[in-house]
């Protein structure tokens, strides 16, 4: 029997689309719920300040980068929301004097127009985020070395092959947006093969580094975050680590400020992944196939789900 219809786009496959129970059970976690979320292969971290949420974003990357050695090539794989953490990144490495020769690092993502990448000079292009609130603001002599900056493009086998390359990925960190994605890894449209089921989490574990059909519910996040509103200037497409990549890392860490996604939705993942239920329908709830899954939240911005009127 087919699932129910989305209730915020009918040709999509989404969070609305999974049992009324679930969702009620998620909305009704409270932060103490939350920690005891916690497993083993899955922990749920607080922190009670941004500045310290940010910093210890930003430490991930210090404590990656300092394992990277010429026979032992060290990187991280990095998102483009937050982006609060890269200029602490950077001044820490200027500040530590780190050299990050053998060190590598990995965009998570970027828009997809016309049959290309978006041009690293286009304002809302995350290379170009990457690039001026990190990599540019870094000593010239500490940097790491072009070829070791790995971003994903239109033909994707060069990204693709870097992950196949012997260096290790000891942390890919991400956030979480309104549909409940890491990267770009979207939800489905409701169509051919997929009309009545989502695809298996074993199906959707396959997919590697690719272009993507963005979700309605992601364009008109990517529109309130990046573009004052304006949907129209928020592409369709876009290119995104797969799964297949996220799983050749050590650990995948999401950071939660309460500026993407909203109350339930930082629940509703929690409670899946801590519970083992796995549906394509909410992307992130597959990371609970990962053995080393890391929740990062500010308390400040976990809010709570009630009814009210503002």
């Amino acid at each position: 029997m087919s699932r129910k219809l989305s209730m915020l786009a009918p040709e999509w496959w989404d969070f609305t689309t999974l049992e009324d129970d679930l969702l009620n059970d998620a909305a009704k976690l409270s932060l103490k719920d939350m920690l005891q979320l916690s497993r083993p292969g899955f922990n749920v971290v607080f922190y009670d300040t941004l500045e310290d949420f940010y910093m210890a974003e930003a430490l991930e990357y210090i404590t990656a980068w300092k394992q990277a050695t010429a026979s032992n090539p060290v990187g991280i794989c990095g998102p483009i929301g937050p982006t609060e953490q890269l200029p602490l990144v950077a001044r820490l490495v200027n500040e530590l004097r780190l050299d990050l020769s053998n060190a590598h690092f990995w965009g998570m993502d970027e828009w997809y127009v016309d049959g290309k990448e978006l041009e690293a000079t286009h304002p809302i292009s995350f290379e170009k985020a990457d690039r001026d609130l990190c990599f540019n603001r870094i000593d010239p002599k500490l940097r790491i070395p072009e070829a070791n900056l790995h971003f994903p493009k239109a033909d994707t086998s060069n990204y693709i092959k870097s992950w196949e390359s012997g260096v290790r990925c000891a942390v890919m960190q991400g956030g979480q947006g309104d549909t409940k994605h890491w990267a770009f890894n979207d939800p489905f449209r409701r169509d051919g093969k997929y009309k009545d089921a989502p695809p298996t989490p074993e199906e959707f574990r396959k997919l590697t580094t690719r272009v993507v059909d963005l979700h309605p519910i992601t364009c008109m996040q990517n529109a309130r975050t990046s573009a004052g509103g304006v949907v129209i200037g928020i592409p369709r497409q876009a290119l995104t680590v797969g799964p297949v990549q996220t799983w050749k890392a050590d650990k995948v860490s999401i950071w939660q400020a309460g500026a993407h996604d909203n109350p339930f939705g930082q629940r509703l993942t929690a409670l899946m992944i801590s519970k083992g239920i796995q549906d394509s329908a909410v992307p992130m709830s597959l990371l609970g196939g990962h053995p080393n899954v890391q929740f990062n939240y500010y308390t400040g911005g976990i809010g709570v789900c009630e009814t009210e009127m503002h």
